[in-house]
């Protein structure tokens, strides 16, 4: 089988996810992901008309976010027509996926040249979900709310399941929320030392402004007592009744797990930020590599997915860690740095749990507790970031994997390529 490269990996700032808030709320989501798929075509002096396919993530597919936003951006961005494009959801899980099929085209010989990454303006898809909760709709961003499914396979708010997950493990409120106040921290350290310069392009308006440059959620002044003074978020979520039915996400839970009391332990402070966000990665045969002049940054060595219990939802990352160890023939001693998405600060830490893993390798630049998870994208984003980090501290593995809804997590593995490999 042939090998994959990845040849580049950019991504917007992360902007705060509330309209009238963040500096980029106000923009279409197309416009972001034309960014990032100009600056890589800039930057590596492509000529559009070679990318084979433009394989997109984007979690809430719905109004400005409908409609191929893959294929969409890559017009706007001023890409060849023939350059073609889809979009794809695994709700969080999706930015991985992009760069794993991309990835699999290439390795298989189909494609030589394909663009992976996503987008999300959660600025717009709350939005549209506040509209939806006002109107008597049940929550988006979660799993599903068909009865018939339901009674086999009953699903809950995220949050909430990662309630019921800490109060299973007995993990306590303190623990996470000093989970919560590495991430700033260790956030602040990268930011200070310019760790994320390499991939981030500005996003800039019609008229040329810049409108943010920087990542704008990080809250470096984050204290413990600061965290500790907080209300839980998930709490009234709950008991609130979703459906005609009067079904309220605690029994969803206790449908399966009865025997567990839920005890309200996440809050904004340990939990993923609300942002706006896209990425692009620029992968790439062996061949085409070579002939274009194209310098390999990293091979993709594996990928995997694996479904887990879709009631606790944001479990299934340590058996998806698992599976893409075996497919790659490697073991977790052989991983420089891992990036698990902190959608909520429990399942980073059940996973550095379970995986008994040295916490010096994992999320060394601070997650998405410190910088927002932008859904559709984030999975590009960990992609790049642990192969900046790779390339900063010569590592030579990254493993990169999160939890999606519906019970979900994909993994990939990359391989640092030094320059003596890549020539």
């Amino acid at each position: 089988m042939a090998d994959a490269y990845i040849i580049d990996a950019v991504r917007t700032p992360r902007g705060i996810g509330k309209q009238g808030k963040g500096a980029l709320a106000h923009l279409h989501p197309q416009h972001l992901a034309a960014t990032v798929l100009k600056a890589i075509a800039e930057r590596n002096h492509l000529d559009t008309a070679d990318v084979d396919d433009i394989i997109w993530s984007t979690s809430s597919q719905r109004g400005l976010q409908s409609g191929d936003l893959g294929r969409m951006a890559a017009l706007d961005a001023g890409y060849d027509i023939k350059a073609s494009g889809v979009t794809l959801d695994r709700f969080c899980g999706g930015g991985i996926t992009s760069v794993s099929l991309a990835a699999a085209q290439i390795m298989s010989g189909m494609e030589d040249l394909v663009i992976a990454g996503g987008t999300e303006m959660m600025s717009y898809a709350n939005a549209e979900a506040a509209r939806d909760q006002a109107e008597g709709k049940a929550p988006t961003l979660m799993g599903s709310h068909n009865a018939r499914l339901d009674a086999a396979h009953p699903q809950s708010h995220q949050g909430v399941c990662g309630d019921a997950i800490a109060s299973i493990e007995g993990i306590s409120r303190e623990e996470l929320d000093a989970f919560g106040l590495e991430s700033q921290r260790k956030a602040a350290r990268a930011i200070s030392e310019g760790r994320f310069d390499r991939s981030v392009v500005p996003v800039v308006g019609d008229d040329g402004e810049t409108l943010l440059d920087h990542d704008e959620y990080p809250r470096p002044d984050t204290t413990a007592e600061g965290l500790a003074a907080l209300k839980p978020a998930f709490a009234a979520m709950a008991d609130w009744a979703y459906d005609e039915r009067g079904t309220t996400f605690r029994q969803q839970i206790g449908r399966r797990y009865p025997d567990v009391t839920i005890e309200p332990v996440h809050h904004a402070g340990n939990s993923s930020g609300v942002v706006d966000g896209a990425a692009a990665l620029l992968l790439a045969s062996a061949d085409y590599a070579r002939v274009h002049g194209l310098t390999p940054r990293a091979r993709i060595v594996a990928t995997a997915n694996v479904g887990d219990d879709p009631t606790l939802m944001l479990n299934a990352p340590v058996p998806a860690a698992r599976k893409v160890l075996a497919k790659a023939g490697l073991t977790k001693d052989d991983i420089d740095l891992w990036e698990i998405n902190e959608a909520f600060a429990v399942v980073a830490e059940k996973f550095i749990r379970d995986l008994d893993l040295d916490r010096s390798k994992v999320n060394v630049n601070g997650g998405s507790i410190a910088l927002g998870h932008p859904i559709g994208a984030t999975g590009s984003i960990l992609i790049g970031t642990v192969l900046d980090e790779l390339e900063r501290t010569g590592g030579r593995y990254g493993l990169v994997t999160m939890c999606a809804a519906g019970g979900m997590a994909p993994a990939i593995i990359i391989e640092r390529m030094s320059k003596e490999d890549a020539q």
